[in-house]
């Protein structure tokens, strides 16, 4: 999980933010392969998926990880 500040690569980025890219970027069924995680699989919605990450911290940080990941690729 992101402790903040401003060298944290996340400082900023609200975790609906990183949901909603992610999404736009891969897709729920992608979002589903490379994380697996049910919010993903089964009827995904934002408002599912956000309420299970801010539960779930390895969730959490593996979606981050994979916003990191995909924001580089795209650079």
């Amino acid at each position: 999980m992101s402790t903040g500040g401003a060298g944290d690569p996340l400082h900023g980025v609200t975790l609906a933010a990183l949901l909603e890219k992610l999404v736009e970027i891969h897709g729920w069924d992608g979002l589903a392969r490379r994380v697996k995680v049910r919010c993903f699989s089964h009827e995904p919605s934002i408002a599912s998926s956000l309420k299970f990450l801010r539960r779930t911290p390895w969730a959490r940080e593996q979606v981050e990880a994979l916003y990191l990941e995909t924001m580089l690729r795209l650079r």
